[in-house]
């Protein structure tokens, strides 16, 4: 029976090659390969793992006012930023198929009309085929000058053999309706790519995992000032030289840390997903079951699809 089910699950904690995709999707691969090698079913990436999370970096803007300088800025970032489907993503869903494990990959998209850029959580079968993707839906601070807002339409869970997988970018995690969405579609594996390194995000995925009684796979970047391009550094100055120690985690239902935080390095934390723990979770609380109370409380989604079934 499906409560008796154990798979082993994977989150990337590692450095992309910050603007660079060429280099990014080179990574990507062997971290795929890795994860493969250590026995994942599902592995996944941080938030813009390609081309990066530009942190730190404000593109030359304030209020009323763009510059050149900014502009060139958003075409480095432009230009490295991944189209799907494109030769670069077929490479990725290609390393994929060989290594036979689904993957949650985060990218900064960009979109093949008009060019606006999306943060973007893809989805990818074991045979490497593009199940779905999501889009962030309210970008934070000054991500919204670089990232456009996505909608309901791409709230996208999928039904596969390894269980239900959904999940939110970053400080969507903040938003109690858009959890609620994953939640009303049975999420039981509850991605989590974030840029988010402050201590206090690790609560925050362990009351998800408490609230949803899922399990969440919560992922980051590991990045130092020096990774960036030579071209940043006089900008960067003031930065640590940390700009991101990651904290990435894996929680269960009942809200136990399975596998890391990790700080300040890379590395691939896995851990056994036990799904007879998901099941008992539900004894004293399901906030879709008996918790709901339709008797007090609607809810609806505009525009949000079915869940996609892979098998």
């Amino acid at each position: 029976m499906i409560h008796h089910k154990k798979i082993k699950v994977g989150v990337v904690q590692a450095t992309p090659a910050l603007f660079d995709l060429e280099r990014s999707v080179e990574i990507v691969c062997r971290w795929i390969e890795r994860g493969a090698e250590s026995g994942c079913e599902l592995l996944l990436f941080p938030e813009s793992f390609i081309p990066c999370y530009p942190r730190a970096l404000d593109f030359d803007a304030v209020v009323g006012k763009r510059t050149e300088k900014g502009r060139n800025q958003w075409l480095d970032y432009w230009s490295n930023s991944l189209e799907v489907p494109s030769a670069y993503s077929q490479r990725i869903s290609e390393a994929i198929r060989r290594a036979g494990l689904m993957v949650g990959l985060g990218i900064t998209e960009k979109e093949k009309v008009g060019g606006t850029l999306y943060c973007t959580l893809l989805y990818f079968g074991k045979d490497g085929s593009l199940l779905g993707k999501h889009r962030k839906l309210k970008p934070t601070g000054l991500e919204r000058y670089i990232w456009g807002e996505s909608d309901g339409s791409t709230l996208t869970t999928l039904d596969t053999p390894l269980g239900r997988i959904g999940g939110l970018i970053c400080w969507e995690n903040y938003m109690p309706l858009a959890r609620l969405s994953m939640y009303t579609k049975g999420v039981e594996i509850y991605l989590a790519p974030t840029a988010d390194a402050r201590p206090s995000w690790q609560s925050t995925m362990q009351h998800i995992a408490l609230e949803g009684r899922c399990f969440v796979l919560a992922s980051n970047q590991f990045v130092r000032r020096t990774d960036y391009p030579e071209r940043y550094q006089a900008e960067l100055a003031g930065e640590p030289d940390i700009m991101s120690p990651g904290g990435s985690v894996i929680i269960s239902p009942m809200g136990e840390v399975l596998a890391g935080p990790l700080w300040n390095e890379e590395g691939l934390l896995t851990a056994e997903l036990d799904f007879s723990v998901l099941a008992k979770s539900k004894l004293d609380f399901d906030c879709v079951g008996h918790y709901a109370r339709p008797d007090v409380f609607e809810y609806s989604v505009n525009k949000q699809p079915p869940s996609i079934r892979t098998y």
